[in-house]
């Protein structure tokens, strides 16, 4: 059985909007607005969506960088809401993160050697007088050389800054990695070559990946689970065979049929969806989809759905949509 290691209960972050003379709150941006899922060790578990469905902020939420509303965050059964900022700090040795922008998160006037050593002298993962091998070593485990360790950020590609957050990341041997669009900024061929080295080093450390990402073509090679995200909800929960043969919420065989086709010759059915996203300041009530569903009812706008497996899904494939259980309960009449 595999042990869990990250368990996310109904977590809210909802950022104050001010206004008026005073400031004072007069609104609040629902940009996760209870989320639930669990992360097994050695797993990767990638959250997908459209821009603004609430995918980073969750996994910023889940570090503390933004402190969650409301809702619990466990990891290796310890309660990170309950923590203190001291012990949050001392916990992140076994949680890191690589960020989007491979330029933007590395300090760029500090070289590779001082950006690796600061973290592991703040985490105090590494003896000082051992931290110049360290250093050599995780620069040849992403794939760079050891000449390369006194050069700074400019002096590198896309691809060889995001190998150094990757370095970052692994200096105070992590038991979780949150990777927030880590490869959407990189070339196409880039990306596979990032792609590999993760799996690589997943496998070789053991390590479990919340991997964050609005493109299911990558999502497809990396993921063993996919969360499908829309606005501020998790509409959609499965393996990756599950998802990807068998999409059962109506927002997620719409991302699919966005996918390109390498085959030229294989027509596949583009599902254009209507309308604009609505706004997390005010979305919709009931099912936050229905207002661009083209299965939707009057149930759907009143009501909000659960996520729940029907005879449709296997193998703790999940949906929160009204429109399958009304097939579903049409089929029983039938059989009766």
């Amino acid at each position: 059985m595999q042990k869990e290691l990250l368990k996310v209960t109904d977590l809210k972050q909802h950022f104050p909007i001010k206004g008026g003379v005073f400031g004072r709150t007069v609104n609040h941006v629902k940009a996760v607005d209870g989320v639930s899922f669990t992360i097994y060790e050695g797993e990767t578990v990638s959250i997908v969506g459209e821009s603004g469905c609430g995918k980073s902020t969750t996994g910023r939420s889940i570090l503390r960088l933004d402190e969650p509303t409301s809702g619990q965050v466990e990891f290796d059964g310890k309660d990170l809401l309950a923590f203190s900022k001291r012990q949050m700090r001392k916990n992140r040795k076994d949680m890191q993160v690589i960020f989007q922008d491979p330029y933007a998160s590395l300090n760029p006037r500090q070289t590779v050697r001082q950006i690796l050593k600061e973290a592991m002298t703040i985490q105090n993962a590494v003896p000082k007088e051992k931290q110049d091998e360290r250093v050599i070593e995780l620069m040849e485990t992403v794939g760079l050389g050891k000449h390369q360790i006194d050069r700074y950020p400019h002096e590198f590609s896309g691809g060889q800054r995001q190998r150094i957050g990757i370095a970052r990341a692994l200096s105070v041997d992590p038991q979780i990695i949150i990777c927030d669009e880590a490869v959407s900024a990189l070339d196409v061929s880039i990306q596979a070559q990032v792609i590999n080295l993760l799996k690589k080093l997943q496998r070789e450390f053991n390590l479990t990946y919340l991997f964050i990402s609005h493109d299911l073509g990558v999502v497809r090679h990396i993921s063993d689970r996919i969360i499908v995200m829309y606005l501020g909800k998790i509409v959609e929960i499965a393996d990756k065979k599950s998802l990807f043969s068998n999409p059962q919420h109506p927002y997620t065989k719409s991302l699919l049929s966005a996918i390109p086709s390498v085959n030229p010759d294989q027509k596949r059915e583009r599902i254009i969806l209507t309308g604009d996203v609505p706004s997390p300041i005010d979305p919709p009530t009931g099912c936050r989809f229905h207002t661009r569903c083209p299965f939707a009812t009057e149930r759907c706008a009143t009501e909000t759905p659960e996520l729940r497996t029907s005879d449709y899904m296997k193998d703790g494939h999940q949906a929160a949509c009204h429109y399958i259980e009304e097939i579903e309960s049409g089929l029983h009449q039938v059989k009766q």
